[in-house]
């Protein structure tokens, strides 16, 4: 038999998988998927109303929320249309450019959150630790600024990716991905020629992310307990770190999946493959779930005008 060699030009399609031996289930484990994305969309438009419609949030820390927010929504309407098809449909065949397009999108909304996240930390430093200058340092032009370089900074990086994946060949005759959305590490694994340069670069740029920025977010911390330990009442100093519980929380649901999902992708190899979806799935369904549940809970003014919205709608 001679070499079989599939390129992307000759066979542009790839394979979805859902959850591996529950087959018959997956119309009924859909559901709960399902629940998350309705959650997650609604919960982060209603984080965007009331910030757009309370006077009283229109601060640099509710703007940088709402840049959450919408990458969020980024997040979710990312891997929507291909979980929804492959568990709801099994519609599992997705050609190559559309893979790759969603891959862009996953990863630079990732990328981006983290530096939404680490903007987020500067505005507590600067709100902590330099009160008097809060307003003069985090002008709205000094704002939307740091939130296109981030976009910037992530596209720029992310760009590579679809470049770098379209000089690879691949050689199985059924190219089945790992989940119901397409990855980069995903899709290198699937080549049958070194990919030791896309690997290389995944990991210099995760290094160069996620790896600057959760030093520069703890730094941040550093700096701000240092200052709050210099406040004489403890009852402030409660109250002072209290403002920042809500940023300490979306930083940790969004690293800690990070950080195992690349662990187990790297390290994982013996695990069974439902570990391997539970975590992705995770890494990318609980952030934008959990972070307008966590502002709403924890911000009086979100609360109130989320209540006034449910009696206006009642009414």
């Amino acid at each position: 038999m001679g070499n079989f060699k599939i390129n992307v030009s000759d066979a542009p399609f790839f394979i979805l998988t859902g959850f591996p031996g529950t087959e018959a289930m997956e119309p009924w484990l859909s559901f709960p998927l399902l629940l998350l994305y309705a959650i997650a969309i609604v919960g982060n438009i209603l984080i965007l109303l009331i910030v757009k419609e309370e006077p009283s949030l229109h601060q640099p820390m509710y703007y940088f929320l709402s840049l959450l927010s919408v990458n969020d929504l980024g997040v979710s309407f990312s891997t929507l249309p291909t979980v929804l098809a492959a568990l709801c449909f099994q519609a599992r065949v997705i050609a190559f450019n559309v893979c790759l397009a969603q891959m862009f999108f996953i990863h630079l909304f990732s990328w981006t959150e983290s530096g939404i996240l680490l903007a987020m930390s500067f505005d507590r430093y600067v709100a902590i630790c330099n009160p008097l200058h809060y307003a003069a340092v985090l002008t709205n032009a000094r704002i939307v600024a740091m939130g296109l370089c981030t976009v910037l900074r992530s596209f720029a990086l992310i760009l590579v990716f679809p470049l770098l994946l379209h000089r690879l060949p691949f050689c199985h005759p059924r190219n089945i991905l790992s989940h119901a959305y397409c990855l980069h590490v995903d899709m290198i694994k699937l080549a049958c020629t070194d990919v030791s340069l896309n690997s290389h670069y995944g990991l210099s740029i995760v290094l160069f992310t996620f790896g600057l920025d959760s030093a520069l977010i703890l730094l941040s911390y550093v700096l701000i307990f240092r200052s709050v330990l210099a406040i004489a009442s403890p009852g402030e100093r409660l109250k002072t770190l209290n403002t920042c519980v809500s940023h300490v929380l979306a930083v940790l649901i969004f690293y800690v999946p990070m950080v195992s999902v690349s662990i187990v992708h790297r390290f994982g190899a013996g695990l069974p493959h439902a570990v391997h979806t539970l975590m992705s799935l995770i890494y990318l369904f609980v952030p934008p779930m959990l972070n307008p549940i966590i502002y709403s809970i924890k911000t009086k003014e979100i609360q109130r005008r989320l209540l006034k919205m449910l009696f206006r709608v009642r009414s």
